[in-house]
């Protein structure tokens, strides 16, 4: 780890096959945004946010669990945010198609 430098936590406690695409993002007030890939409630990746707290702590919730039907699951990337706050992104499955899953642009609102 590079001088001055600090890992901030352990991703989604409790979900072993969790997995962190790349795409990270910061907003202006500090907080971590991200997604996975698996893991989650129905384990089919999560949408997370991780606030810094005292001490160099990171307080994490999830923010939506993908559960692979209409909604999409297993995102590749990361999310983009926008300037309201709104995070964007796409899965690769999910979606409503009649000839099977397609995927699906996502917005979540924090």
């Amino acid at each position: 780890m590079a001088p001055g430098a600090q890992a901030c936590c352990t991703l989604l406690p409790g979900t072993p096959t969790a997995r962190l695409p790349s795409g990270l993002i910061f907003d202006n007030a500090g907080n971590l945004y991200g997604t996975t890939n698996g893991g989650g409630p129905h384990l089919f990746g999560t949408v997370y946010k991780l606030t810094p707290s005292a001490g160099g702590q990171w307080t994490e919730t999830i923010l939506y669990g993908f559960s692979g039907a209409a909604d999409g699951g297993s995102p590749q990337t990361g999310a983009i945010l926008d300037n309201a706050g709104n995070l964007y992104g796409t899965t690769p499955i999910g979606g409503i198609v009649p000839y099977g899953q397609a995927g699906v642009v996502f917005e979540i609102t924090p």
